[in-house]
């Protein structure tokens, strides 16, 4: 799967002071559900030695995960929610279109961060473990994705 836009926009602002590296990506998740953000995490971590990545994204109706993508997993993870949340479901958060209340629980399920250990600059994910965007919101293509760095 591969990433429409994802765009790094800054460091935060003393990040040498309180031990912590931030970026912000921007991503367009446009004619995607499941954002592979895998090499933009790498690149984040690269020559940063020993420590712990997160990965947080800022809205309410989409997700971060740990999951395979290759073997058609990110299929099944949009099947499974397509099923646990159908679009004409009775939600009683009903604004935008039909069935955009489900989307606000996509985060409710999935979680919106993950973390992962870094060893001498390389996350130590899984050997088939990808750090993935999940979006079924069709109202908003345009998200935010937060990496931090703690060094440790």
């Amino acid at each position: 799967m591969e990433s429409r836009t994802v765009g790094e926009l800054d460091e935060t602002p003393n990040a040498a002071a309180n031990g912590v590296i931030s970026e912000e990506l921007r991503v367009d998740t446009e004619g995607q559900q499941v954002v592979d953000l895998t090499d933009q995490v790498r690149r984040f971590c690269a020559g940063k030695g020993d420590g712990l990545v997160q990965a947080f994204v800022p809205h309410t109706t989409a997700a971060l995960v740990l999951i395979e993508l290759d073997a058609g997993s990110d299929l099944d993870l949009l099947r499974w929610l397509q099923r646990a949340l159908p679009p004409e479901g009775d939600y009683r958060h009903r604004h935008g279109r039909p069935g955009h209340g489900a989307d606000h629980l996509v985060p409710a399920l999935l979680g919106s961060s993950v973390a992962v250990p870094v060893l001498e600059g390389v996350p130590a994910l899984g050997t088939w473990q990808s750090v993935a965007l999940v979006d079924i919101n069709r109202d908003n293509n345009q998200r935010r994705v937060r990496l931090s760095f703690l060094a440790g």
